[in-house]
């Protein structure tokens, strides 16, 4: 008996979990699409819902009513003056109910109707935009750079929500095959979680750089004429670098990706030549809705023609998949200026406050389930379940955290 075969026998467990997690193919573009549709409307139902007194009041009203009362935290400039814990914890329940619960069903066990929900909720919101035209609401009195930053901390708070949903739904046969990491080429939900959680960091660094285009079509080049074969060979030599192959090359695809966003955050959001006028938000959000098209219409020819999306070797197909992907994300959140009530929720402002605390949160979490149960032999309903105590713990504990003023930064 050889090695390998030894050590699959003694852990059968371990080489259950390396199959169901080997020789994936991803799921279409389209259901990626739809699945970066239907995540920021429900977040813009939220803020919608906000207004609507539904639970009483929104926490800005409950700020405005207890003011006399409260004492003072600031985070990130939004004031917190409540002391009523009741009623900021019953804030963030109404959060997860609205915006976690839903996405965590459509990773799941609605990932099939993706497709129909996300034209339905397109439908749903076209009327929330038409009812508050109806209705002459007037404009919102915050800046442009305050709303449009608002924007960028709402699509910040989205891909922390999609990922620490995905990094343990994974471990459930609940969370369909097709939407976890792919073996060579094609592309799935949590492929793009690198490439987004760079880009969502790189939108609001304070370091402007210029975007080199030689990198990307560079780096391209080189895959097209023999790098990529040797990227994706099982075969690997004693050095550093060919152990660590994929990891190294990708660096240029996540450069790349890095470099752009630096480029739209300062020259959209926060740099030197953006302004607080109504004029600059509008075409801000042309601009995002634009490049969104165009990074989408150029993947399809780059996958078509050149080479396949790739998440292993970070090609240009995947990167601008990963721009496309998440620039539609912004941009549907961008609409919040016509859809009444457009607060940030509770829940927003929590995580948007600990991005880096839910993180890590997240990962100690789906390690103490992966110690605790078997993931691959639960059956559905006890892993939806789990799935929702994990999020509603990760949820309440970054709300008590915000609340108190806690913030977990290392810079």
């Amino acid at each position: 008996m050889d090695t390998t075969t030894l050590r699959n026998s003694l852990n059968p467990i371990k080489r259950l979990k390396e199959e169901f997690v080997s020789n994936l193919t991803g799921s279409s573009m389209i259901e990626i699409a739809a699945l970066s549709t239907i995540i920021p409307i429900l977040v813009l139902l939220r803020h919608s819902f906000n207004s609507s007194n539904v639970i009483g009041m929104s926490l800005r009203a409950v700020l405005d009513h207890t003011a006399a009362n409260a004492s003072l935290k600031k985070s990130d400039g939004l004031v917190i003056r409540s002391k009523s814990l009741k009623r900021y914890l019953a804030a963030i329940a109404v959060d997860f109910l609205i915006i976690v619960i839903p996405t965590l069903l459509f990773f799941t066990v609605l990932a099939d109707w993706s497709c129909l929900c996300a034209i339905l909720l397109v439908l749903l919101l076209l009327l929330l935009i038409a009812a508050k035209g109806m209705l002459n609401h007037s404009p919102t009195r915050e800046s442009g750079n305050q709303s449009l930053r608002a924007n960028i901390s709402s699509f910040r708070v989205v891909v922390m929500i999609t990922t620490c949903l995905c990094i343990l739904a994974v471990d459930f046969r609940i969370f369909p095959r097709r939407y976890a990491k792919t073996e060579t080429y094609g592309t799935s939900l949590m492929d793009l979680g690198v490439g987004s959680f760079v880009l969502a960091n790189s939108l609001v660094s304070r370091q402007a750089r210029n975007v080199s285009s030689t990198n990307r079509k560079g780096y391209q080049y080189w895959l097209i004429y023999g790098l990529n074969t040797y990227l994706l060979s099982n075969q690997r030599g004693s050095d550093i670098i060919s152990q660590n192959k994929e990891g190294l090359f990708s660096i240029f695809g996540y450069w790349s990706i890095y470099l752009i966003g630096v480029q739209l955050g300062n020259s959209l959001f926060f740099g030197k030549n953006s302004s607080a006028t109504l004029g600059s938000k509008r075409r801000a959000r042309i601009i995002v809705w634009i490049l969104a098209l165009f990074f989408w219409m150029t993947t399809l020819l780059l996958d078509s023609y050149v080479e396949r999306v790739s998440r292993r070797m970070c090609n240009l197909a995947y990167v601008t998949l990963v721009l496309a992907q998440n620039l539609q994300v912004l941009a549907i959140l961008m609409l919040s200026g016509y859809v009444a009530g457009n607060e940030t929720s509770v829940l927003e402002e929590a995580l948007n406050s600990n991005l880096l605390a839910a993180f890590l949160l997240a990962n100690l979490l789906t390690g103490l389930v992966n110690l605790s149960v078997d993931t691959l032999s639960t059956s559905s309903i006890t892993a939806l379940l789990i799935l929702l105590v994990y999020a509603f713990i990760l949820s309440i504990a970054m709300g008590l955290a915000n609340f108190n003023g806690i913030r977990l930064k290392f810079w």
